[in-house]
């Protein structure tokens, strides 16, 4: 039986090849340093779909290339891919606090790449302001009769961030997020709510990795206070141009520093997963599941396991008008016997606490003039449980206008 015999290789062939391979490599590269430029003076002529086709060549070269993935998701921008733009942008860019819809947050990323690419600005900022009145209702429930707490209240918003860029695919953003409603009649609460967020992120290629710390300082009206405090981490996955998953985990402290809620102060760790799909270019589903745990309470129901799912649905209806809905579910399920009663009963019952907890929402976005919107929105909430006090339903509506900068 024969052999195949491999050809011996002497100090000379070694330098033959490698010499071949490095340039080759330098080939690669060169072409890329060419492509970048030729792909960013196309964009800027407005040949948005050649400059499109050059970005693609450069990160096929060059994956961890901020400017080409800043660059394709303006040429997606400039071509009405909305979708797509979206996923580019988010492998590079941590905007947090904007709205949710698509519109709104790819017409931010692409202002910031411009202000990159253009402009040499390694640190750019967004900022908003948002005002508006609206309406808060109580359903019908076991615990709440329709009507029991109607109210019309006025809102406002402001706030802000900044994203800089480091060498080697580094950034550190911040955002921080001021919100207040204001009931006119008595005996319902004014509530305070203020945010804020900084982590440091990296760029990998297709995917992106942040780690920071995120807060939230509110007033919930009667003298109390809750106070949140979470260390994070995200990790972002573009599969391709329709397809991005996510992962996330957080722990931290939520903290009723003093008053009637002070026993459900708590520890919290979860984890979530993610996926976001590109339906058409001005259109996404995305569905989010989650998972976790209450602990280190006082509270008398005790520690709580739960669990739920969020869905998305995002689209550009033309230039100057879209429309976003969600719809969130969790599931508590608590660990202590306790001793609940129906207040038209005589028998006290012994149970241990289990919840349902359901959120609907929609809005449509209007843009009118340069960073104006007019943003119509309706949220459905309702709270089904086991123990008779804690079931609750409302339904609330905004009419906000807001101004981005």
């Amino acid at each position: 039986m024969r052999t195949l015999q491999l050809p011996k290789l002497n100090a000379q062939s070694f330098a033959i090849l490698a010499a071949a391979l490095g340039l080759l490599l330098t080939s690669v590269a060169s072409a890329a340093d060419t492509d970048l430029p030729q792909a960013k003076a196309l964009l800027a002529a407005g040949q948005a779909a050649e400059a499109k086709a050059l970005f693609e060549q450069v990160l096929a070269a060059e994956p961890d290339s901020i400017d080409a993935h800043l660059g394709l998701g303006r040429a997606y921008f400039e071509l009405g891919q909305y979708a797509e733009a979206q996923l580019v942008f988010e492998t590079v860019l941590h905007l947090e606090g904007l709205p949710p819809d698509l519109l709104t947050r790819v017409t931010a990323y692409n202002k910031a790449a411009q202000e990159y690419l253009e402009e040499g600005k390694r640190t750019t900022f967004f900022a908003y302001a948002e005002t508006g009145i609206g309406g808060y209702k109580t359903n019908s429930t076991r615990a709440t009769s329709s009507g029991d707490q109607d109210s019309t209240f006025f809102n406002a918003r402001v706030g802000g961030g900044l994203d800089h860029r480091l060498d080697d695919g580094y950034a550190i953003d911040a955002n921080v997020d001021y919100r207040f409603r204001y009931h006119d009649e008595s005996g319902v609460r004014n509530d305070a709510d203020l945010r804020w967020r900084v982590a440091g992120s990296r760029s990998l290629g297709e995917n992106n990795l942040a780690v920071g710390f995120r807060g939230r300082n509110s007033y919930r009206g009667n003298g109390i206070f809750r106070n949140d405090y979470f260390l994070f981490t995200s990790y972002d996955m573009r599969l391709n141009e329709l397809n991005q998953l996510s992962f996330g985990g957080q722990i931290g402290r939520r903290r009723y520093p003093s008053g009637p809620l002070e026993d459900r102060t708590r520890s919290t760790a979860d984890a979530n997963i993610g996926w976001t799909r590109v339906l058409n270019d001005r259109a996404t589903f995305s569905a989010t599941g989650h998972l976790g745990r209450h602990f280190n309470t006082d509270r008398p129901d005790g520690k709580s396991t739960f669990w739920g799912v969020t869905v998305d649905l995002d689209l550009v209806i033309r230039e100057n008008l879209s429309w976003y809905s969600f719809a969130w579910y969790e599931s508590d399920r608590y660990n202590t016997d306790r001793l609940h009663f129906h207040p038209d009963e005589i028998d006290q019952v012994i149970l241990r606490r289990d919840d349902n907890l359901f959120e609907v929402g929609t809005q449509f976005i209007w843009q009118f003039g340069e960073g104006w919107t007019f943003r119509p929105e309706v949220l459905y909430i309702r709270d089904e449980s086991n123990a008779f006090n804690f079931n609750y339903s409302s339904t609330e509506y905004w009419l906000n206008v807001r101004k981005a900068f």
